[in-house]
């Protein structure tokens, strides 16, 4: 039986059409994004705004942290998860079964999955994707345990202060680094709506373009944090998530399109 080909679904007269996500192309012929694509015929461009580069272990060793010592790992980021267990794979450092794991989203604790023995009695994460959700899974648990909360320099500070203030003992080893892309040839081709995803995202457009104005064009964000930065930076957020009728990019994106009012 043939394939049945959807239709491109009508959306309102002014919604978006050109949209930049500040992420690398997905891999494979398969993405929710391509289906957005196909759903609402929108001309979509992927170009990462950051790259990560690793912290060598060599200098990991001179941060004096011992990781067999913690209990609980804090991860926000897929790219701190990655390179939490690279060092742990460089220094030869064996973790614990009985790790606790507290992730910021769903996704960055099913990406655990490569690593480990997905348990979800050890692997918790917040509701929302806010930091508030996250605190209120690690109160429950946080009782005898040490918390190791890998990072790149810019970690979230609002995550150490709670940590502070609800006598934690923890450390927060410094294991990647983020570096602004050049993408001014990018954003001069015009968009709609620009996606952003980390507060370094943020930081490479604005490094990019000091005197950015944002006029007509909508930014997408995703994550609290990258929600302070934006603002912080005097960008107006038009599209956020996750969100709770929004727990994507994608669904966020889909949700405005159907939205967006009409102009007189």
């Amino acid at each position: 039986m043939a394939k049945k080909i959807e239709k491109k679904t009508t959306v309102t007269k002014n919604a978006p059409k050109k949209i930049l996500i500040s992420q690398p192309k997905p891999e494979g012929v398969k993405s929710p994004y391509y289906d957005l694509a196909l759903k609402y015929g929108l001309i979509l461009d992927f170009f990462p705004f950051i790259s990560v580069e690793p912290v060598p272990s060599r200098d990991f060793r001179k941060q004096k942290i011992d990781i067999a010592n913690y209990s609980a790992v804090i991860f926000t980021s897929r790219n701190a998860i990655d390179h939490f267990f690279r060092i742990c794979d460089e220094m030869k450092i064996s973790i614990s079964q009985d790790t606790k794991y507290f992730c910021i989203t769903e996704a960055v604790a099913l990406y655990l999955q490569k690593f480990i023995l997905y348990r979800k009695r050890k692997v918790f994460y917040g509701a929302d994707g806010l930091n508030k959700s996250l605190f209120d899974v690690i109160n429950k648990h946080k009782d005898n345990v040490k918390f190791l909360y890998p990072c790149s320099e810019s970690f979230d500070s609002e995550i150490t202060n709670w940590l502070k203030a609800n006598k934690c003992e923890y450390a927060t080893p410094v294991l990647y680094k983020i570096v602004s892309n050049d993408i001014k040839n990018i954003i001069a081709r015009k968009y709609d709506v620009i996606c952003l995803f980390t507060p370094g995202g943020v930081k490479s457009l604005m490094e990019n373009f000091p005197k950015f104005k944002q006029k007509e064009t909508k930014i997408a964000a995703f994550g609290a944090n990258t929600f302070k930065a934006a603002e912080d930076a005097g960008i107006t957020l038009d599209i956020k998530a996750p969100m709770p009728q929004s727990p994507s990019m994608v669904s966020a994106l889909e949700k405005y399109l159907t939205s967006t009012p009409n102009k007189k």
